[in-house]
């Protein structure tokens, strides 16, 4: 677990370096194609998110038939290494942009499922939560240095006259810093070890294979996969969290420090609130961290260029939104699964919410042509529906769910 979190730390180090310049880089490689910039956001958001997450089940399925976790992770975490080159490329066409988010996404779908699988098997039941709330901390730990650094090469290369970066060659920098802390997130992996087939539940090493039929599980589980393709369908890309941030007046160096505090808050607060999961169950905290999600939507739908310095408090109560809800939903299906596919389910988790992101970005970006807020209010509906559907639909939720025993 301490490995993979340091894995992690690093990997977001890298990514927060460039995903807080994505949109801005995109609005200027598209600079005499300003009518796009919403759609093609919205599509290399959408199409890397959803066509990669297809991978993630398959991933998981074959990690748990060939009960593998360390080698796809490996290979997974070092895809997305090689997939931050191809930005280079991004002044023969915003198609080389697609291309690196494509290839880091499908990096990302072969190694989620079988790390997240490798960390279950490695933590006690009863510290499930607090286990993937720390691996959670570690993401954010790593993106707000990230974003820090970010923060202070884009004071370095601004432009005070456009509130952006002055060039793609001030872009191109930032890229080449990131690869180095990417780089070293790879070789913590090699010290993992990784639990043997002799040593994992009994249950699991009776059973025939994974199962890949998701009509089969738990009925709770079902609910809650159909929960979160009702709430992914309105949760856009952040992408245009930080482009709507810039519409109503902020300078980039100011939207990335806004950006940072979110980072912060989640990583502050990731551990006690899987913690908490642990002691109260995942059902409240995932119900509550929703509707927090639905109040910011909200928030940045309404808010007027004139209150703009709201911002500052809605993105602080993003952060806790995350914290409340990245790890627990983990947790929650891990505890859920049937013992011989965790990985499987868990790749089924992130497919369900990723392939989705294509619709909801694609979605976001036509509703930002019409209007900017109107992305964040169709995602502030979605997420209060969310909400309804958890507590009408999920039997109990005060304890974890206990795994079942043969």
């Amino acid at each position: 677990m301490i490995l993979t979190g340091f894995t992690s730390f690093f990997t977001d180090v890298s990514s927060e370096m460039i995903y807080p310049l994505m949109q801005a880089f995109v609005s200027m490689v598209l600079a005499g194609q300003k009518a796009l910039l919403g759609p093609i956001l919205g599509l290399i958001e959408g199409l890397a998110e959803s066509t990669a997450s297809l991978v993630k089940v398959i991933s998981g399925y074959a990690s748990d038939r060939w009960q593998r976790r360390k080698l796809p992770t490996i290979a997974g975490y070092g895809t997305s290494v090689l997939a931050k080159l191809l930005l280079f490329l991004s002044s023969l066409g915003w198609v080389f942009i697609l291309l690196s988010r494509f290839l880091d996404r499908i990096g990302k779908g072969v190694r989620t499922a079988p790390r997240d699988a490798l960390i279950s098997e490695s933590t006690p039941r009863e510290i499930r939560g607090k286990a993937f709330g720390f691996q959670r901390a570690m993401d954010f730990a790593g993106a707000t240095l990230g974003a820090l650094v970010c923060f202070f090469l884009v004071l370095r290369f601004l432009d005070p006259a456009t509130g952006n970066l002055k060039n793609l060659g001030s872009f191109y920098t930032v890229f080449w810093f990131s690869v180095i802390p990417a780089a070293i997130g790879v070789l913590f992996l090699f010290f993992v070890r990784e639990i043997k087939d002799g040593e994992k539940h009994q249950e699991a090493k009776a059973a025939a294979k994974p199962n890949l039929d998701f009509r089969q599980y738990d009925r709770t589980l079902q609910v809650f996969f159909l929960a979160q393709f009702i709430f992914t369908l309105g949760n856009s890309s952040n992408q245009f969290l930080l482009l709507r941030s810039m519409s109503l007046g902020h300078a980039l160096s100011t939207t990335i420090l806004m950006y940072l505090v979110f980072n912060l808050v989640s990583t502050t607060l990731s551990t006690a609130f899987g913690s908490l999961s642990d002691r109260i169950g995942r059902k409240r905290l995932l119900m509550t961290g929703y509707a927090l999600y639905g109040i910011v939507y909200l928030a940045f739908g309404f808010i007027p260029a004139s209150s703009a310095w709201l911002l500052w408090i809605f993105w602080p109560v993003y952060g806790v939104y995350y914290a409340m809800t990245e790890g627990v939903e983990k947790a929650f299906v891990a505890d859920t699964a049937p013992a011989a596919s965790k990985a499987t389910a868990l790749g089924f988790y992130h497919t369900i919410t990723g392939i989705v992101l294509l619709p909801a970005s694609l979605i976001a970006g036509a509703l930002f042509s019409l209007s900017p807020a109107a992305p964040f209010i169709f995602g502030g509906a979605a997420a209060l529906a969310t909400v309804v559907l958890l507590g009408v639909g999920l039997r109990g939720g005060s304890r974890p769910v206990q795994e079942k025993r043969r």
